[in-house]
């Protein structure tokens, strides 16, 4: 299936996040924003997902991308946010249902949750790393993660597209 002409009901649009993961969220800020110097937009914390995380940004406006610092709360709980310390890639798709329905039916696995609502408040989906047999497809060992983009987004990666 590596046909790139087949008709999708979405696109992806371009990269919403990186999520990075360590033992020491401070350690992880030295280098992000301190060194680097991303901006540090706010903190997101769930006990479900095992996560303390900073929000921070690089770049500006609907092409800014994300960078999340993450840490478990509990080392001895899954998922561990730390491993890989690369976590996830999060893309931007212009229609997310449309998207995770088609990919479903050509049978690729996503993570048990579905659709809900992200650290940073939009709505998003995981395409799990590793196939099953009832779900043969993956994203080959890295968890991605579909951003449903809002409106200003889709609209300036398309004035881009056209320019």
């Amino acid at each position: 299936m590596t046909n790139s002409k087949i008709e999708r009901p979405f696109s992806i649009l371009g990269i919403q996040q990186i999520a990075v993961g360590g033992m020491d969220k401070q350690q992880l800020r030295g280098f992000w924003v301190d060194l680097l110097g991303l901006e540090y937009r706010d903190t997101f914390i769930s006990e479900s997902e095992n996560v303390d995380e900073d929000i921070c940004q690089m770049g500006a406006g609907d092409f800014a991308v994300e960078v999340d610092l993450m840490q478990p709360l509990d080392v001895d709980k899954r998922p561990r946010v730390d491993s890989p310390a690369l976590n996830h890639v999060g893309l931007w798709v212009d229609n997310l249902s449309a998207a995770v329905d088609w990919l479903t039916a050509q049978g690729l696995r996503f993570t048990p949750g579905g659709i809900r609502k992200g650290a940073a408040g939009y709505d998003v989906c995981f395409v799990h790393p590793k196939g099953n047999d009832e779900f043969p497809l993956s994203s080959q060992g890295v968890l991605v993660e579909l951003v449903q983009a809002p409106d200003s987004v889709i609209n300036a990666y398309r004035v881009l597209a056209e320019a």
